[in-house]
């Protein structure tokens, strides 16, 4: 269609058009806000962009890692900034997975499924002297077989649960510390 002379009509009469006269056409790929169009955009910029637009509130939100929670910076054209936390020489001084570590923050976050579990039947029983049995049981002074009552019964066993659990968590805790001194002793040597 280039190569034909494009016609027009005025007052009835084609007449062929100005080869001066250019038809202004929109850009078709469309346009960058604060971008020259005559500057081609990066497709990897317009895909920031995009994303940003989409997913930037969820890139703000605090990440959970094995070291704890890490709040990522963002600043305000949405660029997320781990600062030293995503460097190589902190992963490299924080050692790599700690089997021992992820179990205990596992068996910790099914204590607190338990402990919300024991609330709700800590809250059922009004009598005071709860605390008194849990103790006794604890020290082995009464078995399951003393305790009657079937709310009293339950919240010992979680009673029980909880502790097991705590001491779970210790004794991984104190595993995985033993291994990084150790570890640590091994790199750095004796001080």
């Amino acid at each position: 269609m280039d190569n034909e002379a494009s016609l027009i009509v005025e007052c009835g009469i084609e007449v062929a058009e100005s080869a001066l006269l250019r038809r202004d056409r929109g850009n078709r790929y469309g346009s960058v806000p604060d971008l020259d169009d005559s500057e081609l955009a990066d497709p990897a910029e317009l895909e920031r962009q995009v994303l940003i637009a989409e997913f930037g509130p969820i890139l703000v939100l605090p990440v959970k890692t094995g070291r704890g929670f890490l709040r990522p910076s963002a600043s305000e054209d949405g660029v997320v900034d781990w600062g030293a936390f995503g460097s190589v020489d902190f992963d490299r001084y924080a050692g790599g997975f700690d089997k021992a570590r992820y179990k205990a923050d596992k068996v910790r976050e099914q204590l607190k499924d338990v402990l919300i579990l024991f609330s709700i039947v800590n809250d059922r029983m009004a009598n005071p002297a709860k605390y008194r049995v849990l103790r006794y049981l604890e020290r082995g002074i009464i078995g399951f077989e003393h305790i009657v009552n079937d709310d009293m019964a339950a919240l010992a066993r979680l009673y029980l649960r909880v502790q097991r659990m705590r001491q779970e968590i210790r004794g991984l805790r104190g595993a995985s510390e033993w291994r990084h001194e150790r570890r640590a002793e091994a790199l750095w040597g004796r001080c």
